[in-house]
């Protein structure tokens, strides 16, 4: 089932659900896919079989609310600073020679010459998925903001006026609330653009913390349920209307060195991550950047992606930021 949130003609959320290929329905009397996971989590049952429960209406059409700039990001929080967005690099086969291309690092033993990208990478091939499914080697792990950085579908990404650069990452995130006890759960998995500065983090990798601070944008749908283990999607960049570049993107733990389980514990191991209520969208990396290819985006450029487990592509245009200097008063 695929579950998504759009705004109706009076601008009210309006909660939709499909089955993959179908017709999108309103969910009866579900507010917002927030209050729905809340109340699956209070009650003890699963989403889907909560949201049967209630019933599904009229049919909508989301591919016009998405020309009409009407669909919202697919979960958010009535106050954004409880709505945490954050993810895990050098996840994915083949990560490591894209980020290692970043990362040069001039020594003369055999060890040493590894980066430091290589070697957090080696470490997840041989400790990210444990044999007896317990808790593997943590992950490179990394903050991208609070729910104001969050973009909805078809909005625009804005890179800030100090970036160097403009990037997008293919990414699969999974999407949680916090229960009122604490406990995490799974509302699903959905597409993310992992909007990242490639530049800044190549310059210096202290630097990684300042290029992941950047806008987010995930959606339209999320997928609930597993997470295939082979998901197979796309990522391009469009410009004037053309694809500019496009290049296949590979996810799910048949294509990754640690398993879901074991990255979304090194999440929420630490207590500030489970505080009730919350939410959490934990983008779980990738190995497909047009950055490795030379490519430097423009404002007006659309990144889009797909992946037809996940229903809709996720797009948004890329824009650019007024310069702005910011001084600090004392009180």
């Amino acid at each position: 089932m695929l579950i998504s949130q759009i705004l109706d003609d009076s601008e009210t959320i309006r909660v939709a659900a499909r089955e993959s290929g179908g017709k999108a329905r309103i969910v009866n009397g579900a507010r917002s896919v927030y209050s729905l996971a809340l109340e699956a989590a209070r009650t003890g049952s699963g989403l889907a079989a909560l949201i049967e429960r209630k019933g599904l209406g009229e049919t909508v059409d989301l591919e016009a609310a998405c020309r009409k700039g009407w669909l919202l990001s697919p979960i958010n929080h009535p106050d954004p600073a409880h709505l945490h967005l954050t993810g895990t690099g050098l996840t994915h086969l083949g990560s490591a020679a894209a980020r290692d291309s970043m990362h040069k690092k001039l020594d003369a033993s055999q060890e040493e010459q590894l980066t430091d990208s290589m070697k957090m990478f080696r470490m997840g091939l041989e400790g990210g998925k444990p044999a007896n499914g317990g808790i593997g080697v943590q992950p490179e792990w990394f903050y991208k903001g609070n729910g104001t950085m969050a973009v909805a579908p078809g909005a625009p990404l804005v890179s800030p006026s100090f970036a160097a650069d403009a990037g997008e990452e293919a990414e699969i995130a999974g999407i949680y609330v916090i229960g009122d006890d604490g406990q995490p759960f799974r509302v699903g998995f959905t597409l993310s653009n992992e909007f990242s500065d490639h530049v800044t983090e190549r310059v210096n990798y202290l630097w990684l913390a300042h290029s992941k601070l950047r806008n987010a944008s995930f959606g339209p749908e999320i997928l609930i349920g597993d997470l295939p283990a082979d998901v197979r999607g796309t990522s391009r960049i469009l410009r004037d209307g053309k694809v500019f570049w496009e290049k296949p993107f590979l996810s799910g733990e048949a294509n990754m060195s640690h398993t879901i389980a074991n990255l979304e514990h090194h999440h929420f191991k630490y207590a500030a991550f489970r505080q009730p209520g919350d939410v959490h969208v934990h983008m779980f990396g990738t190995a497909t950047l047009s950055f490795v290819d030379g490519v430097t985006t423009k404002a007006g450029d659309t990144f889009e992606i797909e992946a037809r487990e996940f229903g809709l592509p996720l797009r948004n245009p890329v824009e650019f930021e007024t310069p702005t200097t910011v001084a600090v008063r004392a009180l």
